[in-house]
């Protein structure tokens, strides 16, 4: 077997980090749970548009719809993390620039997910 790596690149322990198939399989998972959940979503806001606040607040305060809708939400953001993430790596070539938006792209889902399970929660226990 032909080994194309320099001896200081197997030294160094440079290569694959290995977790490119982890990655994708991942994105691929939450793509496929996003499809009857967007469908749940979408026809949820149909459902309530012209609703009046008390109306959706009863909507939204039923154990069934708030446990979908959370897992939707976590489902959604932890994509579009899988999918920027990728778009970062590949199309930002500054070091720098690349750790930071990366820390971003950890920082800005996780944030924005407590925020709407907070207040899906609110909702849900009649805060």
């Amino acid at each position: 077997m032909a080994r194309f790596r320099t001896p200081l690149a197997v030294v160094r322990g440079l290569g694959s980090a290995r977790e490119g198939t982890e990655h994708f399989w991942r994105q691929r998972l939450t793509a496929v749970a996003n499809v009857p959940l967007v469908l749940f979503f979408v026809g949820l806001m149909v459902a309530l548009n012209g609703a009046s606040h008390a109306q959706v607040v009863a909507t939204l305060a039923n154990p069934f719809v708030t446990i979908v809708m959370l897992l939707a939400l976590a489902s959604m953001l932890y994509h579009m993390k899988l999918g920027m993430q990728v778009v970062i790596e590949d199309y930002v070539h500054s070091e720098p620039l690349r750790t930071i938006l990366i820390m971003l792209n950890i920082f800005f889902p996780l944030v924005a997910g407590l925020v709407s399970a907070f207040a899906l929660l609110k909702i849900s226990f009649g805060g």
